[in-house]
Parts: C-alpha cells; structure tokens; sequence
C-alpha cells in the first residue's frame, strides 16, 4: 500500500497542483496509520515536493514553448524587433535631418550670389 500511494503521489497527474500543507498532511496519514515511520514520511514529503517543482519546471517549459509557437505562426512583433525598428527610423530620420540642414545651407549661399547678379 505505502509503495503504491508513493508512485501515485510522485507521478499522478496533478501533482504539481498539490499544496506542501496537503502533502504533509497525507504523510501524516500515513504515518498515523503506521505504514510509515516518521523518517520515511519526511522523505516522502521531500520526494514529493521536488517531484512537484520538476513537473511545475517542466509544465512551464511546454506552455513556454507552445506560447512561442503560437507567436511566430501568428508573425507577432516582438518588442526588441519593435524597439530595434525604431532606433533604425530614428537614425534614418537624423541622417535625413542632417542632408536637408546641408541642403538649407547651400541653398542660403546660393541665393546672395544671384541676388549679385542682378
């Protein structure tokens, strides 16, 4: 029986939702029931909790994954491309400033020479 309840408390689905209070209390069962002795329900508990963090770790990972997936099959920006596009327009945008400035600047001098002219 205690070997049975262990596999199912390490590997049933839904371990990961499980409360640490509800898992110590579950060992405490079991030891009051005298299919464990306290050293073992400590380990069991500690079993437990880490099986519990690796199957929160791993859920994460796929709904990571799949979240992923999901975004370049919709072809979504992502902020840094965002942020990496504007720094672009913005040095586009200087660069433009910067020709139309030298252009004003030629333009200015070109004028007092036609005005000699006349």
């Amino acid at each position: 029986m205690k070997g049975t309840l262990k596999k199912l408390g390490l590997f049933g689905i839904g371990l990961w939702a499980l409360t640490e209070d509800k898992i110590n209390e579950l060992s405490k069962e079991l030891i009051e029931s005298g299919e464990m002795n306290k050293e073992e329900g400590k380990k069991f508990v500690k079993e437990v909790l880490e099986e519990q963090k690796k199957q929160k770790e791993d859920i994460e990972k796929k709904i990571n994954a799949k979240v992923q997936e999901t975004f370049k099959r919709a072809d979504v920006v992502k902020k840094e491309d965002l942020k990496i596009l504007k720094e672009q327009m913005q040095q586009i945008q200087n660069k433009l400033d910067e020709i139309i400035g030298e252009k004003k600047e030629d333009t200015k001098k070109e004028e007092p020479k036609k005005e000699e002219e006349e």
